[in-house]
């Protein structure tokens, strides 16, 4: 499901930390991994567990990047669901739907870069994505979102303008919607 911005994003990792700030390539702040100062410098964790379809509220990488994404941690989001993709596979239909909420992610962080031209690209790609996934499922929803209103606000999010000025590292969301998987899993 995705909801109007009006709501306020649940939680669905509500005792993970978030990180100290959003990264935002060239905003000056440092690097989340390879600089020392970055709010995950150091991070040692497993690789997450493939996402899989029937499984989806149990996958504790799949929630935390949507929390991520919600809170407006763009980039920490699209990082998040790469690693996720790495254990899952590109070819699977779980794959290739992360790849969509990728580019999804990926259109907030050219928002955050005041790069009208990347957010049209990533967010049109995102919504092309989920029509092609859609189209080899057999159900409305895939891991608890639904695919119509996934293309809707992909493409929604490539036809809007956006402030042109926000503040370095603040977690802001630029998007007029959240994902928020149906049913909601239950909190860790």
């Amino acid at each position: 499901m995705i909801t109007q911005l009006d709501v306020e994003a649940p939680r669905l990792l509500p005792s993970t930390e978030l990180p100290k700030y959003t990264y935002i390539p060239g905003a000056g702040l440092p690097h989340p991994f390879r600089d020392p100062r970055g709010h995950s410098h150091n991070r040692k964790s497993p690789a997450p567990l493939a996402l899989e379809a029937d499984t989806w509220a149990e996958n504790r990488s799949y929630l935390w990047a949507i929390d991520l994404f919600n809170l407006g941690y763009y980039w920490e989001a699209h990082e998040e669901w790469e690693r996720l993709l790495r254990s899952t596979g590109n070819e699977t239909t779980c794959g290739r739907y992360l790849k969509g909420l990728i580019k999804l992610a990926a259109a907030g962080v050219k928002v955050r870069e005041n790069s009208l031209h990347g957010v049209r690209r990533h967010a049109a790609s995102a919504g092309e994505v989920f029509a092609d996934v859609a189209a080899e499922v057999s159900g409305e929803f895939l891991c608890g979102l639904e695919f119509t209103k996934l293309q809707y606000a992909a493409d929604r999010a490539a036809q809007l303008t956006y402030k042109n000025a926000y503040t370095a590292g603040k977690p802001v969301r630029v998007f007029p919607f959240i994902l928020q998987p149906n049913p909601l899993p239950l909190a860790y």
